[in-house]
C-alpha cells in the first residue's frame, strides 16, 4: 500500500519533535528546549488502528524572519506541506494565540490540505482550561488537547488523522533498497551530495559547519535500482563536541551507519585527508559496512594529468587500515561520476551481503594451503581443519584448526586475500575467526 504523508508543523519550540517521537515510538527526532533543533524534514512510520502513514517532522516556521537558515526551514517545512495528505499543526497553550501561528493557520488553510489542530502542553488531564478556546480563532476547526511528554490526548490525535487521510491505494512492490549512509567531518558537502542524487533540496545547505543535525532518510529510484540515502551530522571528535545538540547529532549519525548497507565516505578534495577522516572512516570500518571512499569538491581543485593518481596513492596510504575501500573522484555540485557511484554502491552492497558455501570455501583453503604452507613454530605445524561462513554484512569466516597460536595474523591476511580475489569482494571488510577444533561459540 502507498502510505500517505503527514506533516507536523508549527512555529519553533511548541513541541513538533517530542510530538513526532511519541507517535513513532522512538527518538529520531532530536529534541532540545532551543528553538530550531529540527532543521530538514525528519521522515518516520507510524501505525494507528491498522492505517500506516509517514509522518515527518519539520523545522519551526517563522513566516517573517530573514535568516539565512530559518529561510530554508521555512522552505522545507512548505515543500513538506505540499507533499502532505494531511497536516498535524502543533501550538502551544502556555504561549497562547501568537502572532506567527496565524500566519501558519493562514500558510496552511491556503495549502488546501486537511488539517488538524494540536494544542500541545496541555499536561492536566480533565476539562480544558480557559485559553484553550482562543485557539478556535485560528479557524481550523476543534482543536485536540495534547501532551505529547506524556502522552495524553494523543489517540484523540491520531483518530483525527485517520478520518482525514484519503483511502487506501495500492503499490508497486519497489525491491530491494539499499540503503547508503552518506558520513563524514562537518562541511564536505554531503547535504549538497543527497541534494544532487534526490534532484530536489531535500537537505539544508549552507556553508556553516554543523547545519545538518538530524540523520534524514531519502529514497531514490533511478536505473540503477531503489536506494536510501541517510544524510548525516558531521562527525566530530569527542573532544569538540560542544553541547547536547552535537552530542545527540553525533550519535544519530553513529546510529545511521549502524542501519545502512553502505557508507559513503565524502573527503574534501580541497583540503585531502585530515586525521578526523580516519576516524570517520574506522566507525564505518568497525560496523562492518560496505565502504566507497569518495573525493568530493574535485571539480574545485586545480589539477594536472597526475593529481588524480598522486592523491589516490597518498588516500591508499592514509586508509590503509581499509584497503579494500574503491576510490572515486566526484563533485556533488556538478554531478560528476554519480553514475559511477551508484554502480559502485550496488556492487559494495552485494559483496557485503555474499555468502559463499562451506564446499566452495574449503575448495579455496586447499588451494591455498597447497600454494603457501601454513607457517610452525618450534617444530609445530599449523593445521586448519576446514573452514565456513558464519554470517554475512560483513562476510565472516570461521577457520578450526590445531591451536589458534600458531595461525599468524599475516597468515590469516593471505587467507582473506585469497578469499577476496576469488570472489571479487570488493568494498567489504572481511572477518576472519580463529577457533581451535573442539572449542566452543
Amino acid at each position: 500500500m502507498a502510505k500517505p504523508i503527514v506533516a507536523i508543523v508549527g512555529r519553533p519550540n511548541v513541541g513538533k519533535s517530542t510530538l513526532f517521537n511519541k507517535i513513532v515510538g522512538q527518538r529520531l527526532s532530536i529534541v532540545e528546549d532551543t528553538p530550531g533543533v529540527t532543521r530538514d524534514r525528519i521522515f518516520g512510520d507510524a501505525e494507528w488502528c491498522g492505517r500506516r502513514f509517514s509522518l515527518v517532522d519539520t523545522g519551526g516556521i517563522e513566516p517573517a524572519s530573514k535568516d539565512v537558515i530559518l529561510t530554508q526551514m521555512r522552505e522545507q517545512a512548505q515543500i513538506a506541506i505540499d507533499s502532505a495528505s494531511a497536516i498535524i499543526f502543533v501550538t502551544d497553550i502556555r504561549t497562547g494565540v501568537t502572532a506567527t501561528d496565524a500566519d501558519v493557520a493562514n500558510i496552511l488553510l491556503k495549502s488546501g490540505v486537511p488539517v488538524v489542530l494540536c494544542v500541545n502542553k496541555c499536561d492536566s488531564v480533565g476539562e480544558p482550561p480557559a485559553e484553550f478556546y482562543e485557539f478556535y480563532n485560528l479557524g481550523l476547526g476543534d482543536p485536540v488537547m495534547v501532551s505529547s511528554v506524556h502522552g495524553h490526548g494523543t489517540g484523540d490525535l491520531l483518530d483525527r488523522i485517520c478520518d482525514v487521510l484519503p483511502d487506501e491505494v495500492e503499490e508497486e512492490d519497489e525491491g530491494e533498497v539499499i540503503k547508503v549512509a552518506v558520513i563524514g567531518k562537518p562541511n564536505v558537502g554531503k547535504s549538497s551530495l543527497v541534494n544532487k542524487v534526490a534532484g530536489e533540496n531535500r537537505c539544508i545547505v549552507s556553508d556553516i559547519a554543523g547545519t545538518t543535525r538530524d540523520a534524514v532518510d531519502t529514497t531514490i529510484q533511478n536505473q540503477h535500482g531503489t536506494f536510501t540515502f541517510i544524510d548525516t551530522a558531521g562527525l566530530r571528535r569527542k573532544s569538540k563536541v560542544e553541547d547536547a545538540i552535537e552530542h545527540y547529532s553525533n550519535l544519530r549519525a553513529e546510529m545511521a551507519v549502524e542501519r545502512a548497507d553502505v557508507c559513503l565516505i565524502l573527503i574534501d578534495g580541497q583540503v585531502g585527508f585530515t586525521e578526523q577522516d580516519s576516524k570517520v572512516a574506522g566507525i564505518a570500518h568497525e560496523a562492518g559496512k560496505g565502504c566507497i571512499i569518495c573525493v568530493n569538491k574535485w571539480d574545485a581543485v586545480e589539477k594536472d594529468d597526475k593529481t588524480m593518481q598522486e592523491m589516490r596513492a597518498k588516500l591508499e596510504k592514509d586508509f590503509s587500515f581499509m584497503s579494500y575501500a574503491p576510490i572515486l573522484f566526484i563533485s556533488a555540485k556538478t554531478g560528476q561520476r554519480l553514475d559511477r557511484m551508484f554502480e559502485l554502491i550496488k556492487r559494495v552492497a552485494s559483496s557485503n551481503a555474499m555468502r559463499v558455501t562451506t564446499g566452495t570455501l574449503n575448495d579455496i583453503l586447499a588451494q591455498a594451503t597447497a600454494r603457501v604452507q601454513p607457517p610452525t613454530d618450534k617444530g609445530k605445524r599449523l593445521k586448519i581443519y576446514y573452514m565456513t561462513q558464519a554470517s554475512t554484512k560483513p562476510p565472516t569466516f570461521i577457520c578450526f584448526c590445531n591451536d589458534h597460536e600458531l595461525f599468524h595474523f599475516s597468515y590469516q591476511r593471505y587467507l582473506e586475500n585469497r578469499i577476496r580475489e576469488t570472489f571479487g569482494l570488493e568494498g567489504t571488510p572481511v572477518r576472519m575467526v580463529i577457533r581451535e577444533r573442539g572449542e566452543k561459540d
